[in-house]
């Protein structure tokens, strides 16, 4: 599956929540996946329930497809979580590829390819300006970032950064992914604490994620 099929996903699964109300309870402390991550945020982000449009948005993915591989895997994709913040709003999602459903395994050699495909997909929805990126680990998990700024096509009123986190686990990969209206909003993101296959980290990225390697 070619990995900017998986961005475009989660791309256009992110880019409506900016227009649409929260409608359900606060966002728990920690949100916690069966495919073996926990990550959290704070009680005041509010989740948008979007398992009636996945399959609307799995569909429009679909027609880029060129392979029976590649709509294997949109049509595993699971978004483990959407919360949004703010006016405007800043949105998070969490976007994950369970193996057992694709049939296949990733590893961390796959990373980079599988994560780069990120700035692709969301140019879909975003004009994209000044992206950088890092790598780092959290316990024994590679972690790709690319962080750059987005403006969405069309309505270019608001200055989002949008930023996207990859890293594979033992079930499965997963990608968050904030668009964030401030300051406030990206730092909450990037500070939500996480456990990855039990493995326990203070938050999604530190702060040297994108420091410079001697």
């Amino acid at each position: 599956m070619r990995a900017r099929l998986f961005a475009t996903l989660l791309a256009l699964s992110s880019a409506p929540l900016l227009a649409q109300a929260p409608v359900s309870a606060p966002v728990s402390q920690a949100h916690t996946s069966d495919l073996g991550f926990t990550y959290s945020l704070p009680v005041d982000w509010e989740t948008v329930d979007t398992a009636a449009s996945l399959p609307a948005v799995q569909q429009q993915v679909e027609k880029s497809a060129t392979s029976d591989e590649e709509k294997k895997g949109i049509n595993c994709v699971q978004i483990a979580l959407t919360a949004r913040h703010g006016t405007p709003a800043s949105v998070v999602v969490v976007v994950a590829l369970p193996f057992a459903c694709f049939g296949q395994t990733l590893s961390d050699k796959d990373l980079p390819g599988f994560a780069m495909g990120a700035s692709e997909g969301i140019k879909n929805t975003f004009d994209i300006a000044d992206p950088v990126y890092g790598a780092y680990s959290l316990g024994a998990h590679s972690v790709w970032i690319e962080r750059a700024t987005g403006l969405l096509k069309d309505h270019h009123e608001v200055k989002y950064t949008v930023e996207t986190v990859c890293s594979v686990l033992k079930k499965g990969a997963v990608c968050w992914m904030t668009m964030a209206a401030d300051q406030d909003a990206l730092q909450t993101f990037e500070n939500g604490a996480v456990k990855l296959d039990g493995e326990t980290a203070t938050s999604l990225v530190p702060a040297t994620a994108f420091a410079k390697k001697p």
